[in-house]
């Protein structure tokens, strides 16, 4: 089969109907913090900001970096052995002794709920092989998730390197890729765990530090962090109904309020909207006519204004007279356009078998689920 060589042959503006119906828009969020962001996890679209690129000191929010790092490891179920160095770090604390074997995941935990800058340093020796061998994985991590204006020079967020520093925005695209993490999902919203303590008779307990997680009641998790320097720092996620956002606020004196204003002005004013059905593409060109379709829908939120600015293109390649028909193969993409710009861009698929071919089986199994009260989509 020849290489296809030409794009953008066919391009279709759609004009959608959308089902949801949002809430009224007010836009207006005050915070007391000095760099904020609110933003949409599946999408990773921007819902509120507040100078959320510019460089600042982050303190122990670093150590959302510090906990995906050590889940992705593949050592959580290692036994690690605390060193001289990791007892000595300074600031807040579980308490590790010397010679101490724990398991890693152990020592996220503490991390993560207790903000223990000697789990911090001993994860680092353990995962990184050194200090400095750990800040290398990280800074490397940072350029592939897209971190910009982002470096770390320690695991734990201690002023004590000029060049530690981030911005609210790259925070937020930290946590929006740990949070397609499982067991960072489950550690970063545990408001209280037990840890076997080796050298006495009593387990450790640790409690969230994060008040979200009962102060405001759509909380999934996050990260809270303090110093001198970087004054009070907080990461949050949050979920009402199928909309998960992310919240960070940096140097907020009022940081569980600021973001519980962000939460409820997101939940507020925006609505997920699905753009595009997964499923059959209808196009009158006779190669493709019944074989294009979507794996997964396009959902995507918008305000109440923006529900009539979707459109969509579909981009597809032009068939060379002797492709093959058979297999399933990539054939073009979906660019969907929010008021003229494009938001979401996913492939479309071409089946060389007629996607039409079930279709009054399908029919009927919608009404079947429908008879039984199953929603098809949710």
């Amino acid at each position: 089969m020849r290489m296809i060589s030409k794009l953008v042959i066919f391009s279709l503006i759609v004009s959608l109907f959308i089902v949801n119906i949002p809430q009224k828009v007010d836009a207006s969020v005050s915070v007391s913090a000095r760099g904020a962001v609110l933003m949409e996890q599946s999408s990773g679209r921007v819902l509120f900001e507040k100078d959320a690129h510019t460089k600042r000191r982050i303190a122990s929010i670093t150590k959302i970096m510090t906990a995906i790092l050590a889940i992705e490891s593949g050592k959580m179920g290692e036994t690690v052995t605390i060193s001289e160095r990791a007892v000595r770090a300074e600031g807040s604390s579980v308490y590790l002794k010397p010679g101490e074997k724990i398991k890693l995941e152990h020592l996220v935990y503490g991390l993560m709920l207790r903000s223990g800058n000697d789990t911090a340093v001993a994860i680092a020796e353990h995962v990184g092989g050194s200090l400095d061998g750990f800040v290398f994985l990280m800074n490397q991590k940072a350029k592939e998730i897209g971190m910009l204006n982002t470096h770390f020079a320690n695991p734990h967020g201690l002023d004590d390197h000029e060049d530690h520093y981030s911005t609210a925005y790259d925070m937020a695209l930290l946590t929006r890729y740990a949070m397609q993490n499982e067991q960072y999902i489950k550690i970063a919203g545990t408001k209280t765990y037990r840890a076997p303590n080796p050298t006495e008779n009593w387990d450790r307990q640790w409690k969230n530090k994060n008040r979200l997680l009962t102060k405001y009641k759509y909380t999934t998790g996050g990260k809270t962090g303090y110093t001198k320097r970087a004054k009070r720092t907080l990461v949050s996620t949050a979920t009402k109904g199928d909309m998960n956002l992310i919240a960070v606020t940096l140097n907020a004196p009022d940081d569980w309020n600021d973001h519980i204003a962000m939460y409820e002005s997101g939940f507020k004013n925006f609505d997920m909207a699905e753009v595009l059905s997964e499923g059959e593409i209808e196009v009158e060109n006779k190669y493709y006519k019944d074989h294009l379709y979507l794996k997964n829908s396009v959902v995507y939120p918008a305000s109440e204004e923006e529900m009539d600015l979707f459109s969509v293109k579909y981009k597809l390649q032009k068939p060379a007279e002797d492709s093959e028909r058979t297999g399933e193969k990539v054939v073009g993409k979906a660019q969907v356009f929010l008021d003229g710009r494009v938001v979401r861009e996913v492939p479309v698929y071409y089946e060389a078998g007629s996607k039409k071919k079930n279709s009054f089986l399908d029919s009927l199994k919608e009404l079947f689920l429908a008879a039984l009260g199953v929603r098809v989509y949710g």
